[in-house]
């Protein structure tokens, strides 16, 4: 019976240790030192459904909190159409940043926005970077509500030496955007961020 759980226990280990090697070597494998739920306790709140007892605060409230926490600046629905509309916009002065995947994007972003999958940075900071560093304002966002990714991404940027001071988070994100009707743009873009194909706009 001792050799029997003795070769199922061999056999685990050898188990375990295949799968950490293979892990280790696959280009797809999972980084074991990453944090893959970087809003921890709050972000567990933001998707905790039900009425919030008294004094306790809103899930809006909880990511603008995360947000201060990292150092960066939320922005909501009002001040981020005024700066969609504002002529710096059409300067690059203030530029858009889409921090979803390519499917989501080409679906429809933010007119002129620029593109910036943190999972996948190397595919679009020969883009976006040259761009940042240019904008006295840079509006993040991606679907709103529970998704963390418009913060992932400002927190790149951050660290990749744009000035947190010049960093916008969306926080209603791009589910908002859509929700008030505002113009969409479908399809990709070219490294000089002009459509690759025909654009397609939602009323004011």
């Amino acid at each position: 019976m001792k050799d029997i759980l003795l070769e199922g226990l061999l056999v685990g280990l050898a188990g375990a240790v295949l799968a950490f090697a293979a892990n280790a070597v696959s280009p797809h494998g999972l980084k074991l030192t990453r944090n893959y739920s970087p809003g921890g306790a709050l972000a567990i709140s933001r998707t905790t459904p039900g009425t919030n007892a008294p004094g306790q605060a809103s899930g809006m409230e909880l990511v603008e909190k995360q947000l201060a926490a990292e150092g960066l600046q939320s922005i909501d629905s009002k001040h981020v159409f005024e700066l969609f509309n504002d002529p710096a916009n059409e300067q690059r002065l203030t530029i858009f940043v889409d921090a979803r995947d390519d499917e989501h994007f080409s679906a429809g972003h933010i007119p002129g926005a620029y593109q910036l999958d943190h999972y996948h940075p190397e595919n679009y900071l020969a883009q976006v970077l040259p761009a940042c560093q240019v904008a006295q304002k840079i509006v993040v966002y991606c679907k709103g509500g529970t998704c963390e990714d418009s913060e992932q991404t400002a927190i790149f940027l951050r660290d990749a030496g744009i000035s947190k001071d010049r960093l916008f988070v969306y926080t209603g994100g791009f589910d908002d955007w859509s929700a008030q009707h505002r113009p969409i743009e479908t399809g990709d873009r070219r490294p000089d961020n002009k459509p690759v194909s025909p654009t397609e706009a939602t009323p004011k």
